[in-house]
């Protein structure tokens, strides 16, 4: 089954924590602390496969978490690092954050790679804290936790050329004509509901994929019908093949339907209405077809080229992949580059505000993204570290704030999952 969206959620592994540890070798008097660092977590990457056609398999599973890091040992061992977590995922998948809706990545050639979730560092061990002070200290720290997120991932298919039109036009008809896909075909609308790609190979070892679009309606821009499932799919294409009705067989004007779709495409994205093409004047072979025909070719002239075809009796078909195949040989070739950071500028950046303080329900919050990365690396179980993380509240300032706040003696203090009396 083909499917071209899906939602997973990554997580990178959590460092490992730093080990607690003093030298007990014979004839080492006071050999001092020991202990070895936790090692990083596995980050999380997605890698292209050209093989992959599909995103069926993240129907099936859904989370994905990278390798943790080993915990630090005694002797100054530091902890192995979490293996990576690749996963593979089709070419022409694009990622974006849930969230945020930020595209994290454009996956284009097959074997590139993008990491979405990184791993948390590991926390270091109480020879790390060894001061002129403090000869024997018995602080370490737990490892930080791996970086989650919910993404998105949305599967454009890299053809070279793209068949669209208003359904039951007669495209999944053509394609069956001219390679081996056997797409489902019915005489009713949006019969396809999937692209189906096909390989046309020509003489003289000419091959190229053409993929069938589902049809496209009028208002497909704005998601109409499936208009945003069917549309992402021509934006790799390099040539677009038009399939009109011109024999009216559903009481449609060829004209009106050709204006319309051009509509849609430029509204959708506008560099698809430049793209080369060619009109497939399909079903020449009922009734009305050659009148339709002499209308279309006056109202739009030499471009784009038309060709009269019948896809059901394959009438001027192998003429129109001919010229399909002669005009993929001067239109270059371009994979799409990786969606790129935007390049830096040189504006006066204002410092981050390191926390923020404010009561709730008699309780004084405090939010802090630094404070909270020490809050999960903290040991509160070792004296050392409950010192250690107050030191730290007093030369970031928060004692201050806080008693400029309003805190008193006994006050309830909230910082992420963390909840403590003030003491002043």
């Amino acid at each position: 089954m083909f499917y071209d969206e899906a939602k997973v959620y990554v997580k990178g592994g959590d460092g490992g924590s730093g080990a607690v540890a003093f030298r007990r070798e014979k004839y080492v008097p006071e050999g001092g602390p020991s202990g070895g660092d936790g090692g990083r977590g596995g980050d999380v990457e997605f890698v292209g496969d050209e093989g992959l056609w599909t995103l069926a398999d993240f129907r099936y599973q859904r989370h994905y978490k990278a390798e943790r890091g080993e915990h630090g040992q005694g002797k100054n061992m530091h902890g192995k690092r979490g293996e990576r977590l690749s996963i593979r995922v089709p070419v022409g998948t694009v990622i974006r954050d849930s969230e945020t809706k930020e595209i994290l990545a454009d996956i284009v050639y097959d074997g590139q790679a993008i990491i979405v979730a990184q791993g948390g560092r590991g926390g270091r061990g109480n020879a790390r804290f060894m001061s002129n002070t403090n000869k024997a200290p018995t602080t370490s720290e737990k490892g930080e936790p791996g970086q989650e997120r919910w993404l998105v991932l949305e599967l454009k298919v890299l053809a070279d050329v793209g068949l669209v039109g208003f359904p039951n036009v007669g495209k999944s008809t053509l394609i069956a004509q001219v390679s081996a896909a056997r797409p489902k075909i019915a005489d009713y609308h949006f019969t396809t509901l999937v692209p189906n790609l096909g390989v046309v190979d020509l003489a003289d070892g000419i091959s190229f994929v053409i993929a069938d679009i589902p049809g496209i309606i009028e208002g497909a821009h704005t998601g109409a019908g499936l208009g945003h499932d069917f549309l992402r799919h021509t934006e790799r294409t390099r040539l677009l093949i038009h399939v009109l009705d011109v024999a009216g067989s559903e009481s449609r004007n060829p004209v009106e339907d050709y204006h319309i779709i051009m509509r849609e495409l430029a509204l959708y994205n506008p560099q698809l209405a430049q793209r080369p093409q060619i009109i497939a004047a399909n079903k020449m072979d009922l009734t009305g077809a050659e009148e339709s025909l002499g209308q279309l070719r006056a109202e739009l002239g030499d471009e784009p080229e038309i060709f009269p075809i019948s896809a059901a009796t394959g009438q001027g078909v192998q003429a129109l992949m001919q010229r399909v195949g002669q005009l993929l040989e001067y239109i270059k070739v371009s994979a799409p580059e990786p969606v790129q950071a935007e390049a830096a500028r040189l504006v006066k950046v204002e410092p981050e505000q390191r926390f923020s303080i404010k009561v709730e329900d008699g309780v004084f919050v405090v939010k802090s993204r630094e404070l909270e990365r020490h809050v999960a690396m903290t040991n509160f179980e070792t004296e050392g570290g409950i010192n250690r993380f107050q030191n730290i509240l007093r030369a970031m300032g928060v004692e201050a704030a806080l008693r400029e706040a309003g805190a008193k003696d006994g006050s309830k203090v909230r910082l992420a999952d963390l909840e403590f009396d003030f003491i002043d």
